[in-house]
């Protein structure tokens, strides 16, 4: 299929630079194109992609050039976020926040930036409770425009198909220990029928079970953030293969 006969959405998406900044007012590139095939947003509100870039998005929908809208920012050039590693807290909130998986670390280790993969979207910024990133011009590099585009959209998707997979297997885990559950009460119910002493062993045992778990649960929540274990083993700083 040849890009003329994408849908339109498509087409616009395919010319956005992918830095997932959400500046234009949406979630993501792919949302913004969406709106503007829909009609719902001007095509003058990506910062990131610049006057160049709204004159692609003229030539693809037909509408007449605008200057980017100051409401959603002002051009630039790439940008790259850099981490004060002697200030890190290791919080993990940044690489919580970045879109396309640019930040390597682990909780209350030093964190920092895989500038070859960082998009410059300066999402890692506000949630730093220390102030210890910092967003600069990025290194000139042998890459065009597009190829950087299509890197930054590969790793967005995988990032995303990734967070999907360990939530499923989470639902997955919660829903094998809540059968485990009611196989143990059903297995205690049993024995008080049959026999009180077996059935106060069982009652114990469970009682002892759950407690450890708790302490468990505790001490987990008094060492590390809610969230840090859902994207410190994805931010290994592996790219997904990129399409060929």
């Amino acid at each position: 299929m040849s890009n003329t006969e994408l849908p339109l959405f498509l087409r616009i998406d395919a010319v956005l630079p992918q830095t997932q900044c959400t500046k234009c007012g949406y979630d993501g590139c792919k949302p913004y194109a969406q709106a503007i095939a829909a009609g719902e947003a001007d095509i003058n509100q990506c910062p990131p992609g610049g006057d160049a870039n709204i004159h692609k998005l003229a030539a693809i929908t037909g509408r007449p050039y605008q200057p980017l809208n100051p409401a959603n920012g002002v051009e630039k050039p790439r940008q790259l976020a850099v981490i004060d590693e002697q200030m890190c807290i290791g919080c993990t909130l940044c690489i919580q926040a970045c879109p396309v998986d640019a930040i390597v670390g682990a909780a209350k280790l030093m964190h920092s930036v895989i500038a070859a993969e960082c998009t410059g979207c300066d999402l890692c910024v506000a949630p730093c409770p220390v102030d210890c990133i910092a967003m600069i011009d990025a290194p000139a590099d042998d890459l065009s425009e597009q190829q950087r585009a299509d890197h930054a959209r590969a790793r967005f998707e995988f990032r995303q198909f990734r967070l999907q997979r360990d939530k499923q297997e989470r639902a997955e885990r919660l829903a094998a220990k809540a059968v485990e559950a009611k196989q143990a009460a059903a297995r205690m119910a049993a024995a008080a029928a049959g026999d009180p002493a077996a059935a106060k062993a069982a009652a114990d045992k469970q009682a002892l079970i759950q407690a450890a778990l708790a302490r468990a649960a505790a001490k987990k929540a008094a060492t590390s953030s809610p969230a840090a274990g859902q994207d410190q083993t994805a931010s290994d700083g592996q790219a997904p293969k990129q399409p060929q």
